[in-house]
C-alpha cells in the first residue's frame, strides 16, 4: 500500500554535498563557492513565468506555417531576455528562462527525441482540473503512446542554457522532467512493439535525461531542477489508477522512480539538483489536494537532491508536519506564494508561514518560492505580468527580512 515504508539506499554525501563542506568536513574544491551559493539560496523560481503577447502571437503564427522558424526563435530570446531581466529586477537569487521555448514544462524530451510521435499540448493538460474559476475536465488524447525506439535529435536544454547563461548574473536554473513522469507517454496498446514494458520505456528515458544533465554540467550548469509532480498526485485515488494502469503499483513508481531520478543525479558533484512536488498547476487549476504524509518518508528521504521544492501556498497542500522526515543534509524551498490567482501576498504573511515550518525544519534550511510555475504550459495562470513582478518582489523583500 502507498503508505508502507519505502527504504531505499543513498548516498547522502552524493545527494547534497554542499552543506557538509560548510562544516569543513573536507578541503573547499574550486567552483564551491558558487555550489554553495545555489545550495544555500534564499529565493528560488520553479522554472515557468507567463509568456508575452508578442511570443503567443509569433508561435500561433508559426503553427499555421504563418511564420518562419527564424521568427519564432527572435521571439523566444526577446521572450527570455524579458525573463531574466524581470527577476534580477524583483531581486530573486536564481533565474530560469521563463521555459518560453517549450510547450508545457514536459515537452522538453518528446521535442528533442524521436519516437514518441504526434505529442500534441493535450498529452500535457488531461485530467479532471479543478479551481476557483470552475472545474475542467479534458480528455487524454487517444492513440497516446510511444511507436519507436527513441532516438535523440538533439539536447534537451543545453542551447538553452548557454543563451540563460550568457545574459544570468543570478544562479541560472534549467529545468528537466523526473523519468516516470513520462508514463503518461507509454501505452500497453501502442507502445508494446517498441518497448515490450514500461520499465523498458522508463529505462531509456531516465539514460537520455541523465545524458542532458551530463552535458549542461559540462557546460557549467550548477543548478538542475527535476519536476515530479506524479508524485503527489499518488495521494489522490483517481489519479492513482492511472498511473498503476500504466504497469506499476503506486508503491513501484515511488520506489523506482526514485531509483531513475538518483539515477539522472548521480555523479554530478558540481551540480546541485532541486526536486519539485505540485499537485498540478493547468490554468489556475489543479488536480489533487492532500498533504504530503502518505509520500513524505520514502521521497523526502530518498531522492538524492540538495533542495527540495514544496508546494505550500494554500490549505489543500496540508501541514508542515511531514517536513520532519526531510533529512539534516537537505534544503526545504517553501512554496508559500501562489501563482494560482492574483492575490498579492505580504511579507508579514510569508514570514508567519516559514517561522511556523521552521519548528519542523532549521531556519537555516529553509527557501522560499512560488508554489509552481506561473506557466506551466503556453495557456498561462489567471494573474497579470504585473501581479507576477509584485509576487517576485515580495520573495526577495520576505528573504531580505528573515535572512537578511
Amino acid at each position: 500500500m502507498l503508505l508502507r515504508r519505502v527504504e531505499l539506499e543513498l548516498d547522502h554525501a552524493q545527494g547534497c554535498p554542499r552543506l557538509r563542506q560548510e562544516c569543513g568536513s573536507r578541503p573547499q574544491r574550486r567552483g564551491e563557492d558558487t555550489l554553495a551559493a545555489v545550495i544555500t539560496a534564499r529565493t528560488d523560481v520553479v522554472g515557468s513565468l507567463l509568456r508575452p503577447r508578442e511570443l503567443l502571437d509569433v508561435r500561433d503564427r508559426f503553427e499555421r506555417g504563418a511564420a518562419s522558424a527564424a521568427e519564432l526563435k527572435r521571439a523566444e530570446d526577446r521572450a527570455v531576455d524579458g525573463c531574466v531581466e524581470l527577476q534580477e529586477a524583483a531581486g530573486v537569487a536564481v533565474v530560469t528562462d521563463g521555459e518560453m521555448r517549450r510547450l508545457s514544462f514536459q515537452s522538453g524530451l518528446p521535442d528533442a527525441v524521436d519516437g514518441f510521435g504526434d505529442v500534441p499540448l493535450d498529452a500535457y493538460l488531461w485530467g479532471d482540473w479543478h479551481g476557483d474559476e470552475g472545474d475542467r475536465s479534458t480528455a487524454r488524447p487517444a492513440g497516446l503512446g510511444v511507436r519507436e525506439r527513441l532516438r535523440r535529435r538533439r539536447h534537451i536544454a543545453a542551447e538553452d542554457f548557454t543563451y540563460l547563461r550568457a545574459r544570468a548574473t543570478a544562479i541560472p536554473k534549467v529545468t528537466l522532467a523526473s523519468p516516470s513522469l513520462y508514463a503518461n507517454l507509454w501505452s500497453a496498446e501502442h507502445s508494446r512493439d517498441a518497448y515490450p514494458t514500461l520499465d523498458d520505456f522508463l529505462d531509456d528515458v531516465a539514460e537520455l535525461t541523465r545524458d542532458e544533465v551530463t552535458e549542461l554540467a559540462r557546460l557549467g550548469c550548477t543548478y538542475i531542477q527535476l519536476d515530479a509532480p506524479h508524485y503527489p498526485l499518488l495521494i489522490d485515488p483517481a489519479t492513482r489508477t492511472f498511473y498503476e494502469r500504466q504497469g506499476w503499483t503506486a508503491d513501484r513508481y515511488i520506489q523506482r522512480g526514485i531509483e531513475l531520478d538518483n539515477h539522472v543525479m548521480a555523479g554530478h558533484p558540481d551540480v546541485t539538483f532541486g526536486f519539485h512536488l505540485c499537485r498540478g498547476n493547468q490554468a489556475s487549476r489543479w488536480l489533487v489536494s492532500g498533504g504530503y504524509e502518505p509520500i513524505a518518508r520514502a521521497v523526502f528521504r530518498g531522492v538524492a537532491a540538495g533542495r527540495l521544492l514544496l508546494e505550500y501556498d494554500d490549505e489543500r497542500s496540508g501541514s508542515f508536519q511531514p517536513l520532519d522526515e526531510v533529512p539534516d543534509d537537505k534544503v526545504v524551498v517553501l512554496g508559500l506564494v501562489t501563482t494560482k490567482s492574483p492575490r498579492r501576498e505580504t511579507v508579514d504573511e510569508l514570514e508567519a508561514r516559514i517561522r511556523e515550518a521552521a519548528q519542523h525544519v532549521g531556519l537555516e534550511r529553509l527557501a522560499i518560492s512560488p508554489q509552481c510555475g506561473f506557466a506551466t504550459s503556453v495557456l498561462g495562470n489567471s494573474l497579470s505580468h504585473d501581479d507576477q513582478r509584485v509576487k517576485l518582489e515580495t520573495l526577495a523583500r520576505t528573504a531580505e527580512r528573515v535572512w537578511g
